[in-house]
């Protein structure tokens, strides 16, 4: 995997509300977006006939209570200022609400698709479900360090120029430009670099679909072997290092963003010389492969 970079994709957006004091008394905001289904779990059963969300017609699914769940899931992309409020009703007569907005790509406002609620936050279920987020945003931390201490090197640098448009300054120089429209409503401008032992790639991703956001899941460098297909996907070369970074983590519909790769010469090297050809292919969210770009020796000067 040392020899693989890749764009990972969020974990599904889960997490867990602890109610202190009377449950009406606080409001909690849900970011939505459809084609998700956001749940909200509880530690008892929920009233049909008491939960109730206000103006949802035409604009959202009928609400589902469903035992000790509620099903919540938008028609259409909600504005900016859209607010919906929803209350839920417990078997117990409680009542919780929620203030249900449309997600962003902004931190923190991500697509919820489970939100477990504890209106008593003392009980075992809920000290279990706060240990183990404690234990994950550990993980996660001592993950991020890593990676930033992986990806602190010369060529994860140049990529980061390149994504923020300073090219100029950079050593590359521009060898090749292409536009690349894929059927998942993308249009992407791919620019290929050469330079002083290194080559790079620059790719400027605009999403022309109506509602889906676009993001990277994986990108793979391999090279190519004599006779193998020239067309994507490449199966039987070997993983060849590279640099990558992307000025977001994700596109939102209408918007563009970069993804920029940087490949070393050393990347071109094999035991008995070096190799002609390096393959970059590119795959989407949805793990399908969006474009290729063959990487010519020639591209890396000494």
């Amino acid at each position: 995997m040392a020899s693989v970079a890749v764009a990972r994709g969020r974990d599904p957006n889960v997490w867990s509300a602890y109610v202190q004091g009377p449950p009406i008394e606080s409001v909690r905001r849900l970011h939505v977006t459809p084609h998700v289904v956001t749940v909200l779990r509880f530690q008892q059963p929920c009233d049909a006939e008491g939960t109730k969300m206000l103006g949802w017609e035409g604009r959202f699914e009928p609400v589902a209570c469903t035992g000790k769940r509620v099903l919540i899931e938008p028609l259409q992309v909600l504005g900016p200022e859209d607010r919906f409020l929803l209350v839920v009703r417990l078997a117990d007569g409680t009542e919780v609400p929620f203030t249900l907005m449309g997600a962003t790509r902004n931190e923190g406002e991500w697509p919820d698709q489970q939100v477990n609620v504890f209106i008593e936050p003392e009980t075992r279920e809920a000290l279990q479900s706060q240990l183990k987020e404690t234990r994950q945003r550990e993980r996660l931390l001592e993950e991020a360090t890593y990676r930033h201490y992986k990806e602190d090197t010369a060529d994860h640098a140049l990529a980061k120029l390149l994504t923020t448009g300073a090219i100029n300054q950079t050593s590359f120089v521009e060898r090749r430009k292409r536009i690349v429209k894929t059927d998942d409503g993308a249009e992407m401008v791919v620019r290929i670099f050469a330079g002083k032992e290194k080559a790079a790639v620059l790719l400027t991703v605009t999403n022309r679909h109506p509602s889906k956001p676009w993001s990277l899941a994986e990108a793979r460098l391999r090279t190519t072997r004599p006779g193998e297909d020239p067309r994507a996907p490449f199966l039987f070369g070997e993983a060849r290092p590279f640099a990558l970074r992307t000025d977001r983590d994700e596109i939102a519909p209408g918007e563009s963003g970069n993804v920029a790769i940087v490949v070393d010469r050393s990347a071109f090297k094999a035991d008995d010389g070096f190799v002609k050809t390096l393959a970059l292919e590119i795959y989407r969210q949805d793990g399908f492969l969006d474009t290729y770009v063959l990487l010519d020796r020639r591209l890396v000067r000494e």
